[in-house]
């Protein structure tokens, strides 16, 4: 799968205000694994991952636990990103909805699972609901407070005590912190909700945003469609270079420099787009490997040794350790496993 990444104009927002915050700049990149050149484009990529460990590691530095949701109410928008721009251009803030889940993914990409869009708004019982559809969101409960923190604080910031918000549910457990939600977001919380939601003022979504610039919205959303075709370009590169991978994979010998040959590209541009999509040629050729040995294996048709030869080991140990190391296990036991239960996929067995 794709890394989901975070656009560098916004991370470099946060990395900007946790060094004013007191954090060690260089300690911030080092640990997340950031290259500072990569700032050099706030167009530029990097992945979700690092930006959940520059977050946190940020917090420790800071000695600020609530440093997402202060980092929201202290910065604005429209100076971190595109996205901020096209919203102050938008002619309402029911639009403004509706641009932040089309062009959001040029912030933060997530997971959405079966959803169609970032956010929804539905009707409830007790009021009207806008719905952050994002999955797993207890992994990264700070993407949730930046995500309500981001609209609760920009909405005041700019409409000042215009009725908007009026409760919030989120999926993590009430944090240490918890008393900073009421500073910062100063609405009633739920935690350990079973969905990431806040309750809104039915009049919010007809609130007009003043003045509306519909010569500049256009301008800008024309270059939102151009980032986001970007951006959908740049994510195919992985699945592309695997595809080309796969039937030479038995040969043992797939080059980074066949590959960037075939592509049309430099070995440097090749290495640079699988960085930005949170890959690298290792490690995607790894992980294809670990895929094919275990559709292999699955199957009565080669022997071991002959699943060794087909995803490239010349030697049978070497993919017996390789198949330890992704699996914890020997390939003749995945093998009866795969072959004992029917219902296991290869793509069930995750590396250890």
């Amino acid at each position: 799968m794709t890394a989901f990444t975070v656009s560098a104009g916004y991370a470099m927002g946060a990395l900007e205000y946790a060094v004013r915050r007191g954090a060690d700049r260089a300690e911030l990149l080092r640990v997340a694994e950031i290259d500072q050149r990569l700032f050099d484009d706030p167009d530029n990529r990097l992945t979700l991952a690092s930006y959940q460990v520059l977050i946190r590691t940020a917090k420790t530095q800071c000695n600020a636990p609530a440093l997402a949701l202060e980092f929201c109410d202290d910065t604005r928008f429209e100076e971190l990103s595109v996205v901020g721009l096209i919203c102050q251009s938008a002619p309402t803030m029911g639009e403004v909805l509706k641009q932040l889940s089309r062009y959001g993914k040029l912030v933060t990409e997530v997971d959405l699972g079966l959803a169609e869009e970032r956010f929804s708004v539905e009707p409830a019982v007790d009021g009207m609901w806008i719905v952050d559809n994002r999955t797993g969101p207890v992994d990264f409960p700070e993407l949730t407070e930046m995500t309500f923190a981001r609209f609760i604080c920009e909405f005041r910031r700019h409409f000042g005590d215009t009725p908007f918000a009026l409760g919030l549910q989120v999926t993590h457990p009430k944090p240490f912190h918890a008393a900073d939600y009421n500073r910062i977001l100063q609405v009633p919380v739920e935690f350990d909700a079973p969905r990431n939601a806040m309750r809104i003022d039915p009049n919010w979504l007809q609130v007009e945003v003043d003045p509306a610039n519909k010569y500049l919205f256009g301008m800008l959303t024309e270059r939102g469609d151009a980032l986001l075709k970007e951006l959908e370009n740049s994510s195919k590169l992985t699945a592309k270079v695997e595809k080309m991978i796969l039937p030479v994979l038995h040969t043992g010998e797939v080059s980074m420099d066949e590959i960037a040959r075939q592509t049309g590209q430099s070995r440097q541009t090749l290495y640079r787009k699988l960085r930005i999509e949170g890959a690298n040629f290792e490690t995607l050729l790894d992980r294809l490997r670990h895929k094919m040995a275990l559709h292999y294996l699955s199957s009565n048709k080669v022997s071991v040794n002959e699943v060794a030869y087909l995803v490239g080991f010349s030697d049978p140990s070497s993919f017996s350790r390789a198949v330890k190391r992704w699996t914890g296990k020997s390939p003749g036991r995945i093998r009866g496993e795969l072959h004992s239960n029917p219902t296991i996929t290869p793509e069930g067995h995750k590396a250890v």
